[in-house]
């Protein structure tokens, strides 16, 4: 059995081939290894794949063992600092599990070097998302996962091409990008850049009407965007905000979107914990590392 674990904004989710669970971030303060048995017993467990906030030291898919500083430049930066993460990566790490950690996407890993224009391109999660989606799509996907934050990427003959980060371009609920009024903000010592980052989601920009079509417009012009690099690439949502906007993504697309429920990195992660440890060396164009 291998179990994939999702590092989320707002909660911890937990997957296997016999189930499922998730469990807030603050609560994740407390777990402990024997909590997946919820899933299936430990002794049962080969292999686990987690995540840590935006595993931005190194870029291959690695042995948790092998890892400094939980595979982290800095804590510092843009997001929310709980703890629960820490918690569970800490736990996975002591339990003598054989378990490997999934880097996210940055200047040092093999995307397309047009965008490492930016410092980061994605989380580590999102590399689940993609693994799961292009399981059932093929080779080639676009990539919108769209909650508290929006991020998109694409895979191209099943290979990472590149992603735009939360900080970049699309906003979600409660992070997005920092503009001209976010800046001024900051430069006027009313708030630190992570705390603007943390309030330039449309909860706080927009009247609630307003909210979910803007999600969808900015979601799906990440989308078209990454279709100048793969035209055919099939689309799909991922995320809370998912099945909210599908509708108005594919009419401002003019195309079929796919949609994918909030367990969709977590069951990726599994599998790419699963492939790994039965001896795929590539996952996605990343190598691996044991």
């Amino acid at each position: 059995m291998f179990i994939g674990i999702d590092h989320g904004t707002s909660a911890m989710r937990f997957a296997g081939g016999n189930g499922e669970f998730k469990i807030s971030r603050e609560a994740a303060k407390e777990f402990v290894i024997a909590d997946l048995a919820r899933i299936c017993p430990l002794d049962d467990i080969e292999g686990i794949a987690v995540c840590y906030s935006m595993g931005d030291n190194f870029s291959k898919i690695t042995r948790i063992g092998k890892l400094a500083n939980r595979g982290l430049v800095s804590r510092e930066g843009a997001g929310k600092h709980i703890g629960g993460g820490t918690r569970v990566y800490d736990e996975v790490a002591a339990s003598g599990i054989p378990a490997i950690v999934i880097p996210g996407l940055h200047r040092g890993s093999p995307t397309d070097p047009r965008f490492k224009v930016y410092s980061h391109q994605t989380s580590p999660e999102k590399i689940g998302i993609a693994y799961e989606i292009c399981e059932t799509l093929g080779e080639d996907a676009i990539i919108s996962d769209v909650s508290s934050n929006t991020v998109s990427l694409l895979v191209t003959r099943g290979k990472l091409v590149g992603a735009f980060d939360a900080c970049i371009f699309a906003p979600g609920t409660h992070h997005g990008a920092l503009d001209v009024d976010a800046i001024r903000r900051i430069d006027a010592g009313e708030c630190t850049a992570n705390e603007a980052f943390q309030h330039a989601g449309v909860n706080f920009s927009l009247p609630e009407e307003e909210r979910l079509p803007a999600v969808a417009l900015f979601a799906a012009m990440e989308c078209a965007a990454l279709r100048l690099l793969n035209p055919r690439a099939p689309i799909a949502l991922a995320g809370s905000l998912a099945p909210k906007i599908a509708r108005e993504v594919e009419s401002l697309l003019g195309c079929p979107v796919a949609v994918y429920d909030e367990w969709c990195a977590s069951r990726g992660l599994f599998k790419i914990a699963r492939d790994v440890f039965l001896g795929k060396d590539t996952i996605l164009g990343l190598d691996t590392d044991l």
